[in-house]
C-alpha cells in the first residue's frame, strides 16, 4: 500500500498533538497538589487573588490562577492581569544601568556625580563618593527617609524624577530634611536595603541616555522582549487590565491603614474582618518599585535571563554581564549580587532572585540559571511567608529529578 504524503503530514500532526496534550495533562497532574496549598495560604493570609507560573529556557511550563483581580466586580485573576510588581522593578533599572555599563557609557566604580547636574554625598562623610556599584550592593549610604514614605499617592507621580531626586538628595532641598536621606555610616562602609537610591540610578540612566527613563526601558528592555503592556507609569498601561491591590482590615494594622487614608477612596469604610481596595497609586522615585506587569510577560523576562540575556533572537544583554549580575559581589557576604540576591530553599539550595512588596501586593521571582527554573508569584495583597510556603514547593515540583 503506498501511503500519500499529505496523509504522512495529518498523521505526524496528530502525533504531535497527542503528545503536546500529554505533556499538558502530565504537567497539570504534577503540580495538582500545590493548588490546595495555595488555596489553603489564601484563606489563611486573606489574600483576594492569586497567580503562579513555573518558567524555564523556553516559556512557561506550568501557570494557575486563583481568586479574584476584584472583588467588586468579580473578576478572576489571571495571566494577563496587570499589577505593580514592587521591588521586582529595581532588577530592570539594573538591567538598563547594565546595558549602559556594557557600551561603556556608566563606571560602576565611579561618583555619581560625574553623570549629574547638582552634587549628591552623603554630608557626614561629605569626602566619600558614592558610586553606582554601591546602589547595586546597597552600600551607598543613601537610605529611606520620612519623604519617601509619605510620597506614595494616587495616580501618576506629580514631579518628575530629577526634580524629586533634587528635592531629596541635594542639600537645601525641599525634602532634604537634615540629610536624613542618608545613613551615619560612609559610603560602601554597611550594607543597608533601601529603595532611594535606585531613583537616583533612574536619573543617572536618563542623563547618560538623554531621555526618559520610562522611555529608555520601553525601547530597550520591554518591546524587544515583546512586553507590549508594561510600563512605569499607568499612563503606559490599559487600566481596564489592572489587579486592584487589597488591604485586609485588622484589629492590629487597622491604625496604619487610617493613617495612610490617602490610599484609599474616600466611602472606605475599614470595617474590621473586610477587604479595603487601595487606589492605584505611585512615588516619584519609581525606578525602585512601580513596573506594571503582567505573569505573561515578566515571563519573557525570565526566559531571556535564562539564555543568557537574549530572547526570539534578540539580545538585550550579553552572557557576561547576566553572569556578573548573578555573582556574589561583597566580602563576607553569602548572598548579595548586582541588586539581585540569593535566598537557599529548605534543601540548601540557593535561587537568585528578587521580592516586591507595597501596599496590597507581594510579587515573587526567584530561579535557577544552572537548571533553568524560575518561579513567579503574584498577589493581591501584602503578606508575608510566600517564599517558603509556595515558592519553595513549586521549585522542587519544577527541578529535574
Amino acid at each position: 500500500m503506498i501511503t500519500r504524503p499529505g496523509r504522512l503530514v495529518k498523521l505526524s500532526m496528530t502525533v504531535f498533538c497527542l503528545i503536546t496534550s500529554l505533556e499538558k495533562v502530565e504537567a497539570q497532574l504534577k503540580y495538582a497538589a500545590i493548588d490546595t496549598t495555595i488555596r489553603a495560604f489564601m484563606i489563611d493570609r486573606k489574600i483576594p487573588g492569586f497567580i503562579a507560573g513555573i518558567v524555564n529556557e523556553k516559556g512557561i511550563e506550568w501557570s494557575n490562577a486563583y481568586g479574584l483581580a476584584d472583588l467588586s466586580s468579580n473578576i478572576p485573576m489571571n495571566m494577563d492581569g496587570i499589577m505593580n510588581i514592587g521591588s521586582v522593578s529595581k532588577t530592570f533599572t539594573t538591567m538598563a544601568a547594565m546595558q549602559l555599563w556594557e557600551k561603556g557609557l556608566l563606571d560602576l566604580n565611579a561618583d555619581v556625580n560625574r553623570y549629574l547636574d547638582v552634587k549628591i554625598v552623603n554630608p557626614m562623610h561629605s569626602t566619600k563618593p558614592i558610586t553606582v556599584f554601591q546602589i547595586l550592593t546597597h552600600t551607598s549610604s543613601i537610605c529611606d527617609g520620612k519623604a519617601y514614605a509619605a510620597s506614595y499617592a494616587c495616580g501618576d507621580p506629580q514631579q518628575s524624577l530629577n526634580n524629586w531626586v533634587r528635592e531629596t538628595l541635594v542639600a537645601g532641598g525641599r525634602y532634604y530634611n537634615g540629610g536624613d536621606n542618608f545613613t551615619a555610616s560612609a559610603p560602601g562602609q554597611e550594607q543597608k536595603y533601601a529603595n532611594m537610591p535606585f531613583g537616583l540610578l533612574g536619573l543617572i540612566i536618563e542623563k547618560i541616555a538623554q531621555q526618559p527613563f520610562n522611555i529608555y526601558c520601553k525601547h530597550n528592555i520591554f518591546l524587544p522582549l515583546g512586553m507590549e503592556n508594561t510600563g512605569w507609569f499607568l499612563q503606559e498601561i490599559d487600566r481596564s487590565r489592572h489587579i486592584t491591590p487589597y488591604a485586609y482590615v485588622t484589629e492590629e494594622d487597622k491604625a496604619e491603614l487610617l493613617a495612610n487614608r490617602r490610599l484609599y477612596s474616600d466611602q472606605a469604610e475599614f470595617k474590621l474582618g473586610t477587604f479595603v481596595p487601595n487606589c492605584l497609586y505611585s512615588f516619584p522615585n519609581y525606578p525602585d518599585g512601580l513596573l506594571h506587569t503582567s505573569v505573561r510577560e515578566l515571563s519573557f523576562y525570565v526566559v531571556a535571563l535564562l539564555n543568557g540575556g537574549e530572547l526570539n533572537g534578540k539580545r538585550i544583554l550579553k552572557k557576561q554581564t547576566v553572569e556578573k549580575m548573578l555573582s556574589l559581589q561583597l566580602a563576607d557576604n553569602t548572598h548579595q549580587g548586582l541588586t539581585w540576591h540569593t535566598r537557599a530553599l529548605s534543601d540548601g539550595t540557593n535561587l537568585w532572585g528578587h521580592s516586591g512588596g507595597d501596599p496590597g501586593i507581594t510579587t515573587f521571582l526567584f530561579f535557577n540559571p544552572i537548571d533553568k527554573i524560575g518561579v513567579i508569584t503574584f498577589q493581591n495583597a501584602a503578606t508575608g511567608g510566600t517564599f517558603p510556603l509556595i515558592v519553595n514547593k513549586l521549585y522542587n515540583l519544577a527541578k529535574p529529578n
